[in-house]
């Protein structure tokens, strides 16, 4: 099953006194707030969890699989994350 938006804002709802608009508001500005910086191509640090970052690609040679045929590929941006050694030991199930 996917975790989503609607699963967290539930979540806080049933566990927190915040009522369903307060929870949604709540997940809604963090979920901005991670946007805003990452647009900013600033890094985004959880303690615990995670650190989302923006990684620049640059231009380079690929191809179409459908045809074989070559193309350069356009510099971009991709946002990259890399797990806390936290949550790494717990989706293994180490201690």
């Amino acid at each position: 099953m996917t975790l989503t938006k609607a699963h967290i804002i539930n979540s806080i709802y049933n566990n927190t006194d915040l009522n369903r608009p307060q929870a949604t508001r709540a997940v809604e500005t963090f979920l901005e707030s991670i946007k805003k910086a990452l647009e900013s191509s600033e890094d985004v640090l959880i303690t615990g969890f995670g650190k989302f970052y923006v990684n620049e690609k640059k231009e380079r040679r690929g191809r179409n699989p459908a045809t074989g045929e070559g193309l350069m590929l356009l510099p971009r941006k991709v946002i990259a994350f890399k797990c806390s050694p936290v949550l790494r030991k717990k989706v293994n199930g180490e201690r």
